[in-house]
């Protein structure tokens, strides 16, 4: 059965949410991904990040047969000996106090918006119900209901309504607004360091220090999602770590589970943490013995491979390489570390850029319909690289 064969089976059966690249893979291998006609493929994507340590990392199956054939999950009702040790590990990585233990990004997400509102209304005398989080125009944060609720695309809001009230959006980048925005309401400000899914859009140098300074004198929350950004994909281990700030809140998914679990967690300092009781939330898969312990050698990995340190290397290659390419559909070059945007200056193109390199053995994905995203694996080699600059050069000869 070919590809398109396999898609028309498929198709009958799974909610079509997705319009993924003509293709269905089998296997990967580090940066490599085989589709199931045999042919292979080099993964500029990673999974929108979560396999930053490339597909099938041998220790971390390793590390996964052994648990997997030990415990796997109890649930949060009993304590397991894997997750002390890791959310141990994630808050000496991230300078935090404390982690809560989730599954999705978006699970971690909905953690810190019920964090901040808590924290708003028993430290801070916020009259209830009446608590307010400042967000960013143009976030992607999630897809569940009250995530979608202070996205600024229209289309992931369509006939989901009612909405869920309580946010306040302002410009990304512009720290004047987010003073002007501040009321006696308000219990944090939840923004994003990089901005993916909007393009790989990096705010003005030391927004964010201004803005972690707003936020320590109005006596608000500086919460950061990290889900894309953090674990070494902009050439630092947290993207906050370019501009020396230290958040209230931290939100971590996609890499933490080593691409191959999904594992998240809001992490913050102890008085945030501290508004939690027992009862007030859970997950039952959260934090499982088995998804501790990849979390715990997911970041081992890091460590012991210098993973950042290739980020930071392979990403100014990458950088520098992708904006000698001069073509007249490209408008701009911009990222960070491998975490790395090009934006076409014509509508509904990039797709058809991305189909022509995937035929040419690279996959990469684009991203509200001008740009391109490249966010390899962060194990990628030089040579990697260059194969994979080619075959864009290459496919916007057809252009």
């Amino acid at each position: 059965m070919n590809n398109q064969e396999w898609i028309a089976k498929e198709e009958k059966h799974c909610a079509h949410n997705y319009h993924p690249l003509p293709i269905v893979l089998t296997k990967g291998q580090g940066v490599w991904l085989w589709d199931i006609e045999g042919k292979r493929y080099l993964d500029m994507m990673s999974a929108y990040s979560a396999i930053s340590l490339g597909h099938s990392h041998p220790k971390l199956i390793s590390v996964l047969k052994e648990q997997a054939e030990r415990l796997c999950v109890v649930s949060r009702a009993f304590h397991a000996d894997t997750l002390q040790p890791f959310l141990e590990k994630l808050c000496t990585v991230s300078g935090m106090d404390m982690a809560l233990p989730m599954n999705s990004g978006a699970e971690a997400v909905e953690t810190a918006l019920k964090a901040a509102r808590r924290f708003g209304y028993e430290q801070k005398s916020i009259p209830d119900n009446q608590g307010e989080i400042i967000v960013a125009r143009d976030n992607f944060h999630g897809r569940t209901i009250s995530i979608i609720s202070f996205s600024t695309e229209k289309a992931y809001q369509e006939h989901f309504g009612p909405l869920t009230p309580g946010f306040v959006t302002i410009p990304f980048g512009n720290s004047e607004a987010l003073k002007r925005a501040i009321t006696q309401n308000t219990c944090a400000f939840l923004v994003e360091p990089i901005q993916g899914e909007a393009g790989i859009q990096i705010p003005p140098k030391g927004w964010l220090k201004e803005c972690e300074e707003i936020c320590r004198a109005e006596n608000i929350l500086f919460i950061l999602d990290e889900i894309q950004s953090g674990l070494g994909r902009t050439g630092k281990m947290f993207a906050f770590e370019h501009e020396d700030v230290q958040p209230d809140g931290l939100i971590l998914g996609k890499a933490l589970g080593g691409g191959i679990l999904p594992v998240s967690a809001f992490l913050a300092r102890k008085e945030v943490m501290d508004v939690f009781a027992p009862g007030t939330h859970g997950s039952t898969f959260g934090g499982n013995p088995l998804a501790a312990k990849i979390g715990l050698a997911t970041l081992g990995v890091f460590e012991d491979e210098d993973i950042v340190k290739n980020s930071f290397e392979m990403g100014n290659i990458l950088l520098q390489a992708l904006r000698t390419i001069k073509h007249p559909l490209i408008k701009e070059v911009r990222g960070r570390g491998l975490w790395i945007g090009v934006e076409i200056n014509k509508p509904n193109v990039a797709r058809a850029i991305c189909e022509k390199m995937m035929t040419l053995g690279v996959l990469a994905k684009e991203t509200h319909d001008t740009v391109i995203r490249f966010a390899p694996p962060l194990i990628i080699k030089e040579n990697e690289i260059d194969f994979a600059v080619a075959q864009f050069a290459k496919a916007l000869e057809e252009f």
